[in-house]
């Protein structure tokens, strides 16, 4: 007798062979090009972010286009292989633009009206490789929040306003902007060149930030009224929840890592791993990781099949699983690169081990596109509890 197969309100939460195929391809470029000694080297310099493991990774892997579909340009791919992405750059800390561009505005672009052809031309051209975008809005945005007001437009689309603590807009050539004009919100694309970008310094280092003045910018509209915010929401799920696979791939190295010193750090004549008191620290740990590989692997495939989508009862699948994600693996990556710092011991506290790189990450993740509370919130309405 045949197995039936699995009821589609069942998630499936392991890797694909093509899954666990991308995986490979990601890793080993990444492990060839972007070690921790380079990375460390860029961080602090004036050029934050590698262009030329950027046009790799979008380009000749065709990564950037994994959310577009094949005849706009793209991959045609889900989330579940954008989320086998992003696992991998967590755990290398890569700075690349690949959450601003290929996720968050890439997201916003295809809730859009993709027969205009102007907006069609550019999804190809991020999908290429051919230019990165830049979603703009602070990058502590969460899904839910009332649609921003920090920018105004015209009637003839000219943009003015500030918004701050933009990720990934310092490599951008296109900003897709959320501006509330004479007839209510919009997004608009507006060419990077015509904002003023400032750098601040930003905690962590690895996904700069940048604070964007628009003076009478000109903007294309792409959405208007109801479809611009429905649009920026679906982006800002999006991103809450791809961004959680992000932090599993941070605190699965950081597990990883630690595991492997402590194998190897003898104290006292013992290996240091030996010692049931670190045992026990290590075994909360993976149990940490584990459950936030399985609520990150949920929230993934809930928004791939909320994509090909239009029943409501999916999308509101969809946004229950980001909020589970997000309470639950947040936190569980901040925890891991704590214990990463502490149980490396003195060398976990020096500027040339790269632990310092991944707790600063995992910080701020931890309140990039709403925080653990805010999601906690968020899930309460879900399910119909008040919130705490």
């Amino acid at each position: 007798m045949s197995t039936p197969p699995p009821s589609p309100a069942i998630p499936e939460l392991l890797y694909s062979d093509v899954e666990d195929d991308l995986r490979a391809a990601v890793r080993a470029l990444l492990a060839d090009r972007c070690g921790h000694a380079a990375v460390l080297g860029r961080v602090e310099t004036a050029e934050p972010y590698d262009p030329a493991l950027w046009r790799t990774l979008a380009a000749d892997l065709g990564l950037a286009g994994l959310l577009v579909p094949e005849k706009l340009g793209g991959q045609g791919a889900s989330a579940r292989e954008a989320a086998v992405v992003l696992e991998e750059l967590g755990g290398a800390v890569a700075p690349l633009p690949f959450l601003g561009s290929a996720v968050l505005a890439t997201s916003a672009l295809l809730a859009c009206d993709t027969e205009d052809p102007a907006t069609a031309a550019l999804l190809g051209r991020l999908a290429a490789g051919g230019a990165v975008a830049a979603l703009a809005v602070p990058l502590s945005a969460a899904p839910g929040d009332g649609f921003p007001a920090a920018v105004r437009a015209d009637a003839g689309g000219r943009l003015t306003g500030a918004v701050t603590s933009v990720a990934d807009a310092l490599t951008a050539d296109v900003l897709v902007v959320p501006a509330v004009g004479p007839e209510g919100p919009g997004l608009y694309e507006v060419a990077a060149a015509e904002a003023a970008v400032e750098r601040p310094v930003s905690f962590d280092l690895t996904r700069p930030l940048a604070d964007l003045a628009l003076d009478g910018a000109r903007g294309r509209l792409l959405a208007g009224g109801d479809a611009a915010a429905a649009a920026l929401g679906r982006a800002l799920l999006t991103g809450a929840g791809l961004l959680a696979s992000e932090q599993l791939g941070l605190a699965q190295w950081c597990l990883d890592e630690t595991v492997r010193y402590l194998g190897q750090r003898r104290q006292f004549g013992r290996v240091v791993g030996s010692f049931q008191a670190l045992k026990h620290r290590l075994a909360d740990l993976w149990l940490d990781v584990v459950s936030a590989r399985a609520a990150a692997r949920n929230a993934a495939g809930a928004l791939a099949a909320q994509a090909s989508s239009s029943d409501p009862a999916v999308a509101a699948e969809a946004a229950l699983a980001v909020a589970v994600a997000q309470a639950y693996v947040s936190p569980a990556a901040v925890r891991a690169a704590e214990e990463a710092v502490q149980l490396h011991g003195g060398i976990g506290m020096t500027w040339e081990h790269p632990a310092h790189l991944y707790l600063k990450r995992a910080k701020a993740d931890g309140i990039a596109l709403g925080t653990a509370g805010r999601h906690r919130s968020a899930l309460a309405a879900c399910v119909g509890l008040p919130p705490a």
